[in-house]
C-alpha cells in the first residue's frame, strides 16, 4: 500500500494550446489517465494530484472518486509540489512519485521500484548514450548513489555520466517529509527541486537504490505536440509488435491505432488505416477491411468488415458481413451470417440469422426475424418528433425497395411489402401489402424557369 502524488500543475506553455498539458489525448486517453490507471494498478491507499494550471478542468475531467486535489499556485517547483502535498501523506505508507505527463512507464516498471525502494528511496534511473540536458545520478567508489547533479553544475567528468535521473522515485514518508522541509530555493529559477532530497538521503545514510525501466520510451515526458505526437508513435508501434507476436496479420503495422483494448484470436486479419477505441473484441478469422474505425465492440468469428465501415457499440454474429461504409451504432446485435451492405446505417437494433439488409437503408428502433430481405433505400421511420417507437419484422419477411415503415408497426411473418410502400399499419402474415399514392399523369406541365 502506498501514498501516490502525481504532479500535474504544469502549464505546458510550449504545447500552444488552452488545453491543460495533462489532458492533451494519447492513443485516444488523457496522459493523466493513464498516469492514474497506473497508479490504481499499483493499489494506492491514498491517491493526490496536484493542480494549478487550469485546475478546474483537470478536476473536472479526472472527478473526485478515490482523489485527493491539491493546488498548487504559484507553481514553484517539483519540491514545492511535494510540500504542499505532505501535511495529506499518510506516515505508515511509502510515498511514490509521478508524473502527470509521462503516459508510458509500464505498470511492471513502477512495481519493480516499488520492490527496490523498500528498505530506502528508491530512483527510477535510465542509461543514455547522449544525455545531454538531464540531470546525472553521481555514485561514490562503491557505487551507492550519493546525488543528483543538475547538466549546469556538472563537472567535465561529471558530464560523462550516462546514468541520469528520471524523477520518478519512492521514499520513506516521514523521511521524506523531513526532506522536503529542508528544500531552498536558492538557486537561479527560486525554486524548489524535489531532486535535491537525493544527496540528503545519502547524508542520512538512508539505502538508495535505483530501478530501470524495459524501454527507454517509458519514462519519456511531454512538453510539445511534436513530442506528443513521438509517444504517440512509440504506442502504436509498440500495440503493432504485440498484435504481430499474438499471430494477427497487419497488412502495414504503421498503419494501425489502438486507442484502448483490442483482443484478437486466432487468424485476425486487419488492412492498412484502422482505428480501434475502448473494448473490442475480435474472434477467429475475423478480418478487417481498411479505414474502418470499430469502437466497444464484440465481432464473432469469420466475420468480414469491408472498407470504411464504422461499429460503434455493436455485436456482429458469427460469418456476417459488413460493409463497405456501413454504420452499425450503439446496442445493435447481428446474429451470425447477417449481412449489412453498403451505406446502411442500423442502430439500435436486432437482426435475426440470415437476414440481409444490403442497400442505401436506415434501420432503428427495430425487432428484424431471421431471413428477412430489406430493399435499397428502406427507412424504418422511429421518430415522431418526441419519442422513439419500435418497427417489428418477422422472419421470412421481404420488404421491397424505397419502403417506409412508420413506427410503430409490425410486419408480419413471411409477408411482402411492394416497393415504393408507406406502411403506417400492421401487416398481416404472408401475402402481397401495397401501400402508394395513385400515379397521375398531367398533360402539358412544364417545369419551372
Amino acid at each position: 500500500m502506498f501514498n501516490i502524488v502525481i504532479l500535474a500543475a504544469g502549464k505546458g506553455t510550449r504545447m500552444n494550446s488552452t488545453r491543460p498539458k495533462v489532458l492533451h489525448k494519447l492513443a485516444g486517453s488523457a496522459m493523466l489517465d493513464r498516469v492514474i490507471k497506473n497508479a490504481r494498478g499499483l493499489n494506492a491507499e491514498n491517491l493526490f494530484v496536484v493542480v494549478g494550471h487550469e485546475a478546474a478542468q483537470v478536476v473536472s475531467h479526472v472527478g473526485t472518486d478515490n482523489v485527493t486535489f491539491i493546488e498548487q499556485n504559484p507553481q514553484l517547483g517539483t519540491g514545492h509540489a511535494l510540500q504542499l502535498a505532505a501535511p495529506f501523506l499518510n506516515d505508515a505508507l511509502p510515498t511514490m512519485v509521478l508524473y502527470g505527463d509521462v503516459p508510458l512507464t509500464k505498470l511492471s516498471t513502477l512495481q519493480r521500484l516499488a520492490s527496490v525502494a523498500q528498505q530506502g528511496l528508491g530512483l527510477l534511473t535510465v542509461h543514455l548514450e547522449n544525455p545531454a540536458g538531464y540531470g546525472r545520478i553521481v555514485r561514490d567508489a562503491q557505487g551507492c548513489v550519493v546525488r543528483n547533479v543538475e547538466q549546469k553544475d556538472a563537472t567535465p567528468a561529471q558530464l560523462l555520466i550516462q546514468e541520469v535521473n528520471t524523477g520518478i522515485l519512492m521514499a520513506p514518508t516521514a523521511a521524506l517529509k523531513g526532506w522536503l522541509q529542508r528544500l531552498s530555493n536558492n538557486n537561479a529559477q527560486q525554486e524548489y527541486y524535489l531532486t535535491d532530497i537525493i544527496a540528503m538521503a545519502a547524508q542520512d545514510g538512508v539505502a538508495i537504490n535505483t530501478a530501470h525501466p524495459d524501454d527507454l520510451w517509458e519514462t519519456l515526458g511531454v512538453n510539445s505536440k511534436q513530442q506528443l505526437a513521438e509517444l504517440e508513435a512509440v504506442h502504436r508501434d509498440m500495440q503493432a509488435c504485440s498484435l504481430l507476436n499474438q499471430g494477427v496479420t497487419l497488412s502495414d503495422p504503421s498503419r494501425i491505432d489502438v486507442r484502448g483494448d483490442l483482443i484478437c484470436e486466432k487468424d485476425v486479419e486487419i488492412d492498412v488505416g484502422c482505428v480501434f477505441e475502448g473494448n473490442v473484441h475480435l474472434k477467429s478469422g475475423v478480418t478487417i477491411g481498411p479505414y474502418c474505425v470499430i469502437r466497444n465492440a464484440v465481432i464473432d468469428e469469420g466475420v468480414a468488415i469491408a472498407a470504411f465501415s464504422h461499429i460503434d457499440g455493436a455485436t456482429i454474429g458469427a460469418g456476417s458481413k459488413v460493409g463497405p461504409f456501413a454504420r452499425l451504432r450503439p446496442q445493435t446485435m447481428l446474429a451470425e451470417n447477417v449481412h449489412i451492405g453498403n451505406f446502411v446505417e442500423v442502430k439500435k437494433s436486432t437482426v435475426a440469422a440470415g437476414s440481409k439488409i444490403n442497400h442505401l437503408s436506415y434501420v432503428g428502433d427495430a425487432q428484424v426475424g431471421s431471413n428477412v430481405n430489406i430493399g435499397a433505400g428502406t427507412i424504418t421511420c422511429n421518430y415522431d418528433g418526441v419519442r422513439k417507437h419500435l418497427t417489428t419484422i418477422e422472419d421470412f419477411v421481404f420488404i421491397g425497395s424505397n419502403t417506409q415503415l412508420v413506427a410503430p408497426v409490425t410486419v408480419g411473418a413471411g409477408a411482402t411489402v411492394a416497393a415504393g410502400s408507406v406502411i403506417t399499419k400492421n401487416v398481416p402474415a404472408g401475402g402481397l401489402s401495397i401501400a402508394r399514392g395513385k400515379q397521375v399523369y398531367i398533360e402539358g406541365w412544364k417545369r419551372p424557369e
